[in-house]
């Protein structure tokens, strides 16, 4: 270990290490100065280092682990978004999800709506369901309720169908369908076929929050990251995410010195038809890699030409690409060579791939792609074929746990034979690719970096529904690095970050329990109890509470869900230990409110004096007590 010149700002000791680094993969101490590990060592060698001025903070024996990096995160938008949201990430009952709606309702004022928005699949409840639209519109007579599933379907009540303006005389749009009774009137089930333009389009119809807001938003999106053990993130752009409107919020966050991940951005095109205008415009207004190691230009995509889009809905059979697509996409692909930009392009199935590869594979005879660092999303159907093609041209695959939500329906599409490699994880890296794992969070999957290490490892989706064999499931270390290592290649950031190692960008965080230890069960719920950024402490609870140094102001507006509920499980924690003798409700789901076993889920752990008057607020007066 080679002494720093001067004393260090800080010195961590007393941990067990993980740091990733294969010269020296354990160490129980680190120092920091000006944002950067400068030794990693024995406690002795490194507390030696300490000046009179050198903070010195005691690890207690605990784990320590690189700052996890997320590979496909919308946070750009989802932070737009976040303090309107009530997130299902995590519930683990159509019950507890029921009683934090009604609870919602009766604090947000009008005209708000009550928003669940992905991160979520029926298959995580217990009751294996969603609600049903007469119990939305139970709970939520007058308040607009919107709830949007996966890619495949969004339920709103008669108050959001009010809201925003669909009748028997709104016609059908295309690529989705309104659902409708005998009469022609919408019931509010809103389906994706064959994609999800429907869903969002009435999203986009909801109320949207002030400025100063999405700023608050975004700082308790980036908290939430932080308290589940995210310190960066590539950001995939997204559906009405413009550049450089929809961007403002995150520059002045960047500007003020107020992020807390480190995010590297691409730009996607919003306009059917008019994809060279976009990246023409873009590439000569913005430079790839124009910012600093918080907030940076990272190139184009996920959306790179709307004809090449093959969304994920495994409900319904995969879409066949039109024939335009080649000359759409090879049209961009060649601006961004020019211009030396790298992209990122979506793609689920191995037959997009395919053909965007005999794309890649015709411009590279003329503009080499070696060294753009170019990959696909997602990847769920690969073949071996195409692995290869993408290795000898110089690029990735950021593979995402959506099968994690999705894999009963993939499941029922195609049988449990083709889902056992979907993605073909293990196998990729067999064959030396590169590869890396992140979320696609908030829509389709959570934002949960642990449930995605979870599926990586155990090759089960949140419904338990077992996937993969043994073959296809990684062990700890590998799926770590996953998230952390092979990720800096994808951002063009290799050997500054993903390893604690001097010289690195001092990103670490200290897990609730011991990742390396824990019972498989138990990864999916991990989270951080000390999260550093750039040896600044942005996030701390449990034994390291005292030492949280980011604290923000409550989530405006003050009816936020965030403040009553927090994150991703936070507020089962909450909740009261289960009544020993737990009671039935006597009308066997007569009544149409709850419709689920009142002996069962939220209802059991509340002490038996409550059970009434709770579900009595949601309007069921059958009680046998």
């Amino acid at each position: 270990m080679n002494a720093p010149a001067s004393p260090p700002d800080l010195i961590l000791h007393h941990g067990l290490i993980t740091t990733l680094d294969r010269a020296r993969p354990t160490a129980s101490a680190v120092a920091i100065a000006d944002g950067r590990f400068v030794a990693v060592g024995g406690d002795a060698e490194v507390m030696a280092l300490a000046g009179p001025a050198t903070r010195v903070i005691d690890l207690h024996g605990r784990r320590v682990l690189p700052g996890l990096i997320d590979n496909h995160l919308h946070i750009i938008r989802g932070g737009l978004n976040y303090n309107l949201e009530l997130r299902w990430d995590g519930v683990r009952s159509l019950a507890d999800a029921m009683a934090m709606l009604k609870a919602q309702v009766a604090i947000t004022p009008p005209p708000q709506w009550v928003r669940v928005v992905g991160g979520f699949t029926e298959h995580q409840f217990a009751e294996k369901r969603l609600p049903t639209i007469d119990e939305l519109n139970a709970v939520a007579p007058d308040t607009p309720v919107f709830l949007l599933h996966l890619y495949d379907r969004a339920l709103l009540n008669a108050a959001a169908l009010r809201a925003v303006g669909y009748t028997r005389d709104t016609p059908e749009p295309p690529g989705g369908q309104i659902v409708r009774d005998r009469d022609g009137n919408p019931t509010g089930l809103l389906l994706a076929k064959p994609n999800a333009a429907i869903l969002y389009a009435t999203l986009g119809k909801g109320p949207r929050l002030p400025f100063d807001y999405q700023l608050n938003s975004t700082r308790h999106f980036m908290r939430e990251l932080n308290r589940l053990g995210v310190t960066g993130a590539i950001d995939a752009g997204g559906g009405a995410q413009n550049y450089p409107d929809d961007y403002a919020v995150i520059q002045q966050l960047a500007d003020d010195g107020q992020l807390t991940i480190r995010l590297a951005y691409n730009l996607f095109t919003q306009k059917p038809k008019a994809e060279k205008e976009d990246f023409l415009n873009w590439t000569k207004t913005s430079k790839y890699k124009q910012g600093d190691d918080y907030f940076r230009h990272n190139g184009a995509g996920e959306m790179l030409v709307f004809s090449a889009a093959d969304f994920e809905d495994f409900r319904q059979p995969r879409p066949d690409l039109p024939p335009e697509m080649e000359g759409d996409l090879e049209g961009v692909v060649r601006i961004l060579a020019e211009n030396r930009w790298p992209w990122r392009m979506h793609a689920t199935y191995d037959e997009t791939i395919s053909r965007a590869l005999d794309v890649f594979e015709r411009v590279n005879q003329d503009i080499p792609l070696q060294g753009l660092n170019w990959f696909f999303d997602h990847a769920e159907t690969i073949s071996d074929q195409s692995i290869d093609r993408i290795a000898a041209l110089g690029g990735g695959i950021a593979v995402q746990h959506r099968m994690a939500y999705q894999g009963e329906y993939f499941v029922e599409r195609y049988g449990p034979g083709a889902a056992e490699a979907t993605p073909p994880v293990a196998r990729m890296l067999e064959k030396g690719a590169r590869v890396s794992a992140g979320t696609d969070a908030t829509r389709v999957a959570s934002y949960n970096p642990w449930v995605s290490l979870a599926w990586l490892i155990t090759g089960r989706t949140v419904g338990g529904l077992r996937l993969y064999p043994q073959r296809n499931c990684l062990d700890r270390e590998t799926a770590l690095r996953m998230w952390t290592e092979y990720v800096t290649w994808f951002s063009n950031e290799e050997g500054k970050k993903g390893h604690i190692a001097a010289g690195q960008l001092a990103d670490l965080i200290v897990p609730d329990r011991d990742f390396f230890a824990c019972a498989e069960s138990e990864i999916a719920d991990i989270t951080s109890e000390l999260t550093m950024v750039g040896g600044k402490i942005v996030y701390g609870a449990g034994r390291f509470a005292d030492l949280d140094e980011a604290p923000i102001p409550a989530a405006m507006p003050d009816w936020s869900p965030v403040n009553r509920y927090g994150g991703y499980g936070a507020w089962a924690a909450k909740q009261p230990a289960r009544a020993a003798a737990p009671v039935a409700c006597a009308c066997s789901h007569a009544c149409g409110i709850h419709g689920h076993d009142h002996a069962t889920a939220w209802s059991s752990r509340l002490p038996i004096a409550d059970l009434k008057s709770f579900w009595g607020a949601l309007g069921c007066a059958c009680w046998a007590l």
